[in-house]
């Protein structure tokens, strides 16, 4: 049972928790084993294991999948130590929501052409490799021709990616024209160069790569997964979120709203996607029911990859309140952001949540975030007033978007004025 743990440490801790008076309620049937372990809250961890898969669901806010408890549960069950019986209520509505998906998914799966599959595989082969030599070119021809050089350069390459069905990769190639050809300019577009064939060279050699990252690789090329599939496999989540911030953005004659949410009890971000032609977003079929500085009681499905992010709204089981989120100091951020850069080096954007922290400026007059240990992080603002006005000079809560420039505030909550979206 052991093999299925995610790391060594996760065995181990597993090995602590397999002692039968840590648990209480357990049972099994042929299909599935429960068992609610005592943990360091005052309600107990309720951990299930479909034995068909295997497949694990557990309460405990451990990132780990599958978590010490619910190998602890398999351990103990395995070594004889857990008695048949009637499943719970708990344990039977996840088995049935399990087999409900399983039964909406199989249509889909039997749907699909392999065929139709196979011919978009060569294409996207054969566009990468178009991508590679043209990369290569702008290398070789050298990165100073790229200052005079016409949109022309850029957009015929992403256009030849769209063409070849690897419609992901335009955006990142159509946004090297808009590189400012400031002082260090040359080392940024060497930059991207070089991430883009990274992800290139990761494509072309997924057969070798973790399925993990290799999910990863192909969401970045631009292979969808559908909701379906996530609502019926994918990672789940429950917490209490906070609704940190969102932003609207038009591109391609689609727009795009980005809802950044944050786990009160596991610290996880996560990032509800959704779409609408031009001018259609009050009445498309952008979501507007996550409302920013709010909570909300809900478990997420998450998309799969080394870093899951993305996420679905799965279930919801009431509003939670509202209230400033969880945040961290500067430290903590830069921390949790070099981590999912180690997992997923293609990040464009991070969000990030900093507590009791004031504003300040820096020798050239740009506005910084600054926390009590003097730590700072830029911010990029067009209009810097309403921060300005709504801190007033004193601690706050901010969110926003990290990404290349510092750091795009979209929230600030200041304890007399509540949540103000900016």
């Amino acid at each position: 049972m052991l093999g299925l743990a995610p790391d060594a440490a996760a065995a181990k801790a597993a090995g602590g928790v397999a002692a039968a008076a840590s648990w209480a309620g357990t049972g099994c049937d042929e299909g599935a084993v429960w068992g609610e372990c005592r943990g360091s809250g005052a309600n107990p961890y309720r951990t299930c294991a479909d034995l068909a898969e295997p497949a694990f669901r557990c309460t405990c806010p451990s990132r780990k999948f599958p978590c010490k408890h619910a190998l602890a549960l398999l351990l103990l069950w395995s070594e004889g130590a857990v008695e048949p019986g009637p499943r719970p209520g708990w344990a039977a509505e996840w088995m049935e929501r399990r087999h409900d998906r399983d039964e909406r998914r199989a249509p889909a799966a039997r749907a699909r052409d392999p065929k139709t599959a196979e011919r978009r595989e060569r294409r996207v082969d054969d566009g990468l490799a178009d991508l590679d030599q043209w990369l290569r070119d702008q290398v070789a021809h050298g990165l100073a021709q790229a200052e005079q050089a016409p949109y022309r350069l850029w957009d015929d390459a992403a256009r030849r990616l769209v063409d070849a069905q690897a419609a992901a990769l335009s955006g990142p190639v159509r946004g090297l024209a808009a590189i400012p050809r400031r002082p260090g300019w040359p080392g940024r577009l060497l930059e991207e160069y070089a991430l883009l064939r990274l992800l290139v060279r990761a494509y072309q050699r997924r057969d070798e790569l973790p399925p993990e990252l290799r999910d990863t690789v192909r969401a970045r090329v631009g292979f969808t997964v559908a909701q379906e599939e996530v609502l019926a496999a994918g990672e789940r989540v429950r917490d209490t979120w906070s609704v940190t911030g969102s932003r609207d953005s038009a591109q391609d004659q689609l727009t795009t709203r980005r809802v950044w949410l944050r786990g009160r009890r596991t610290g996880r971000p996560a990032l509800v996607l959704s779409f609408a032609a031009p001018g259609a977003a009050s009445g498309g079929r952008l979501d507007n029911s996550l409302v920013v500085g709010t909570e909300i009681d809900a478990e997420l499905a998450f998309y799969p990859g080394a870093q899951p992010l993305r996420a679905l709204v799965a279930d919801r089981y009431g509003p939670a309140g509202e209230g400033a989120p969880e945040g961290t100091d500067v430290r903590g951020f830069l921390g949790e952001h070099a981590a999912a850069l180690a997992r997923d080096p293609w990040l464009d954007s991070w969000p990030a949540t900093l507590t009791a922290v004031r504003l300040g400026r820096a020798e050239g007059g740009d506005l910084h975030a600054v926390d009590g240990a003097g730590d700072a992080l830029p911010l990029r603002l067009t209009d810097p007033w309403r921060l300005l006005a709504v801190s007033g000079g004193g601690p706050v809560t901010l969110s926003g978007e990290w990404g290349a420039g510092g750091l795009r505030p979209l929230t600030v909550w200041q304890p007399d004025e509540g949540p103000v979206i900016l």
